[in-house]
């Protein structure tokens, strides 16, 4: 490799990529709250209307659901609560990308399945920006700007030395 390119790829790692890092942490900050207040009240909403929402569930023909629309009221109400603040954010992001996919295949199957010739109109569903928040908190984690995070720190500081190897 010439010395130039060595040179450029030195800078690059000690420079661009410590800069580029230091957005992780407000992004996926950003991503929680702007993505997940809205949920709360979604949730919100489905908990005040259930019988309606029971309803509708069981028009796209999901099982029990009377149960699932306190679930997926609670799961986005309480769930939402919980990942925007950044609490066990990464399990309670796989339950929203499940719920999520669901709410896609069952209620805008024919907008899923423009994904690939009409990617606009796969983004217009209502549940696409939600599972793809979900996705990012669920495959990044919450950030360092987190309850997850500061527990971990805590935690970390205070768990027992590792034992010596046996020799």
């Amino acid at each position: 490799m010439s010395p130039l390119i060595t040179k450029v790829c030195s800078l690059y790692q000690k420079l661009a990529v410590p800069a580029f890092d230091l957005l992780q942490a407000p992004l996926l900050l950003f991503f929680r709250l702007y993505w997940f207040v809205p949920l709360i009240r979604n949730g919100w909403g489905k908990l005040n209307n259930h019988a309606r929402v029971a309803e509708f569930f069981a028009s796209l023909g999901i099982p029990a659901p009377e149960l699932n629309a306190y679930f997926i009221g609670c799961l986005e109400c309480f769930g939402g609560i919980a990942v925007a603040l950044g609490i066990l954010s990464r399990p309670i992001a796989f339950l929203m990308v499940c719920n999520f996919t669901v709410a896609l295949w069952t209620a805008e199957r024919e907008k899923v399945e423009a994904f690939f010739s009409d990617q606009k109109t796969f983004l217009q569903a209502d549940a696409t920006l939600y599972w793809l928040a979900a996705l990012v908190i669920l495959a990044f984690g919450p950030g360092k700007l987190s309850v997850d995070a500061l527990l971990a720190r805590r935690l970390g500081s205070r768990a027992p030395a590792p034992a010596p190897a046996a020799s």
